[in-house]
């Protein structure tokens, strides 16, 4: 069994560890990925798009099983969807430093466990 280091430096990283997961339970309608518009022309030739910038399409990009899924997003869904991956991708930031926070913790009880053995 690992020991829970000890100190200054533990302490803090304990806290930050802690301080994260009470901040980020996980909501069900996070969403992973990414949000993008491009423009497409419809081919019709006295549409406004033939010179314009074209039409609006919003796509929501992810994983899923290893591969990768681009999926269209109705127009009205997009304030929605854009919410969800924003706050999809601060959690994910938050479980990446929670495990980082883990791995230090780690290194900190060996070293920790070296100095005492010696």
């Amino acid at each position: 069994m690992i020991p829970d280091p000890k100190g200054p430096q533990a302490a803090r990283w304990r806290q930050r560890k802690f301080d994260l997961l009470r901040r980020f339970p996980v909501p069900a309608v996070l969403l992973p990925g990414s949000l993008t518009v491009s423009r497409t022309r419809c081919g019709k030739p006295t549409c406004h798009c033939a010179e314009g910038q074209g039409h609006e399409a919003w796509t929501f990009t992810f994983m899923s099983h290893g591969k990768r899924r681009v999926e269209r997003i109705p127009k009205e869904w997009i304030d929605d969807v854009r919410q969800r991956v924003e706050a999809g991708r601060e959690f994910q930031d938050a479980v990446r430093e929670i495990l980082t926070a883990n791995a230090e913790l780690l290194i900190l009880a060996r070293q920790q466990h070296h100095k005492t053995r010696r």
